[in-house]
């Protein structure tokens, strides 16, 4: 296999790289005092970049991979995904003055204060062998593939590689190290995607050319709800409940919020975030639709999906810029990892370990902190063999779906005990394991469907994301019907933590926090995916 890089093109990743690890001594060079310093880099971080992490731990290698070949392949309906920037507004404004109140570290901790240590040690568990099964895995899966066609080398040392090196800088560094490479990887993704969109669009010959080359169907975000992959239904409804789950609820993504040092910045880096995640529908799903267009015309050529952007990469960027979107894809597997990283060791060590062991000094958490990650970053090269084994569009849909049955309860849970003070400790157990047992269920019935008949196979082949829905449902009755059932909790000792138990000065804070032009830019946004969902009809 040789690489598609030139000599000029080698040097530009090298700068990169030496960028990456100038940033990343710098950071180091700070020093971590505390646990604090170590997992939320101090709560001292600005809103642009916080923003530009929330953007880079979302876009992985496997989401530039699969979002350019879904393009290709199915056009717009993945775009909805993409639009769920107006619930990273949901998590600025609803969810993250609740956390700031809680001062937590993590949301299994924040559970914990508003219910109990059940709730907590079930999110901490269940989301420590989420992020190792599938974000992990997945991305180092998705990214051994970028790197072995861009560099020309073999799968096992492309991946192997940038994990360590990953692994390195986030064990060495903290959450600092991750939050400010972020920064830098998310500019170099952005420019190095942008001059594909516009080469691409050029060589296709301008927006109106695509879309009559490509036809009216790749370009329709609406499918009917029969469907059979992308009902308008299940993406709408089911991938706002998911969506939820993810940005508002998930310590991967809220971490960057948290290190703020106050709500208003929290809050306005999630804005920003919000803008930053617009940008995946024009510079990664759009390019696959030029591939399409442009492989009916004969200019390039592909077997699968999961080659459309590497493709694009080769065949229509010079020398020299080539180098510049390798290094974007691999900032986009390396952002991805140090985020999953981070949390996983952040949730380890806050909730499980000092949960556990509550005496121990905190230069012996850093330490705790540093080898969880180490053992992370070992159990995702453990899983590079699985990975390969299984195809790249399998594992993305895989991906999704599995997301579509974790979601529904947590979600639930946290919308609900923030929303309703009367949520109480059991009815959030009861939900949350109740959930479990469907989603395990649901996973069940897939495996073994070819053996299943009647209301069964049905059970086992609805589409995903109604059932998203379905158990969102089925997980709010039961939440509310169990709070109904049994005593209210102590409003007491959650004060703070839920509508209805604020205090005066906790309500004045709050509308202090809050400055017009924050909500002019939130309108603002709103109006411009409204705008995106009425565009892409066919």
């Amino acid at each position: 296999m040789s690489s598609i890089l030139e000599t000029e093109d080698w040097w530009v990743l090298a700068l990169y790289f030496a960028a990456l690890i100038a940033v990343a001594v710098w950071v180091v060079l700070q020093k971590n005092k505390n646990t604090e310093d170590y997992f939320l880099a101090g709560r001292n971080v600005g809103w642009f970049v916080i923003g530009a992490s929330i953007f880079a731990s979302n876009i992985g290698s496997e989401h530039v991979v699969g979002l350019a070949g879904t393009g290709a392949e199915s056009g717009m309906p993945m775009a909805h995904y993409e639009l769920h920037a107006w619930i990273v507004l949901l998590l600025g404004w609803l969810f993250l003055p609740f956390y700031f109140r809680s001062k937590a570290f993590t949301m299994p901790e924040f559970l914990e204060k508003r219910f109990d240590s059940r709730s907590r040690w079930f999110l901490s568990v269940f989301s420590l062998l989420g992020y190792v099964i599938t974000k992990i895995s997945v991305t180092i899966y998705a990214g051994g593939i970028v790197v072995s066609q861009l560099l020309g080398i073999d799968f096992w040392y492309g991946a192997i590689g940038i994990v360590v090196f990953t692994g390195l800088y986030t064990v060495i560094g903290g959450m600092k190290a991750v939050i400010y490479t972020e920064t830098l990887q998310t500019v170099i993704l952005i420019v190095g995607s942008l001059i594909i969109t516009y080469l691409g669009l050029q060589e296709v010959g301008g927006w109106q050319n695509l879309k009559e080359i490509a036809g009216s169907n790749h370009f329709n975000m609406w499918r009917p709800i029969s469907d059979p992959d992308f009902p308008w239904t299940g993406l709408l409804f089911g991938g706002t409940i998911v969506g939820i789950w993810y940005w508002c609820t998930d310590q991967y993504i809220v971490q960057r919020t948290l290190a703020a040092n106050n709500i208003t910045i929290g809050r306005r880096g999630a804005m920003f975030g919000a803008y930053l995640k617009l940008l995946p529908i024009f510079i990664f799903l759009i390019p696959g639709i030029i591939a399409f267009a442009l492989a009916k015309e004969g200019v390039l050529t592909y077997e699968k999906s999961d080659e459309v952007f590497p493709v694009l990469v080769k065949t229509l960027l010079p020398v020299g810029l080539k180098g510049l979107v390798a290094g974007g894809l691999m900032a986009a597997l390396m952002s991805s990892l140090a985020s999953v990283f981070n949390s996983c060791s952040t949730i380890f060590t806050i909730d499980i370990y000092k949960k556990l062991k509550p005496t121990t000094p905190e230069k012996k958490l850093l330490n705790i902190g540093k080898v969880a990650t180490a053992i992370v970053v070992f159990l995702g090269i453990l899983w590079i063999p699985i990975m390969e084994k299984i195809g790249g569009g399998t594992l993305y849909k895989y991906l999704q779906s599995v997301q579509s049955y974790i979601a529904p309860p947590i979600t639930a849970v946290f919308l609900l005990g923030i929303l309703w003070k009367r949520v109480n400790s059991k009815a959030a157990i009861v939900t949350l394991f109740s959930g479990l047992f469907v989603a395990a269920l649901r996973i069940c019935a897939e495996i073994f469907q070819d053996s299943l008949s009647g209301i069964l196979l049905s059970f086992a082949t609805i589409n995903f994301a109604h059932m998203a829905i379905f158990m969102f449902l089925i997980s709010v009755i039961i939440c509310i019907t169990v709070s109904l059932l049994t005593n209210p909790p102590d409003y007491a000792a959650i004060k703070g933590l839920s509508f209805g138990t604020l205090t005066k000065e906790q309500k004045l804070d709050n509308k202090q926090s809050i400055a017009l032009s924050d909500i002019v830019l939130s309108v603002v946004m709103v109006l411009i995916v409204i705008t995106i969902l009425s565009y892409f009809v066919g």
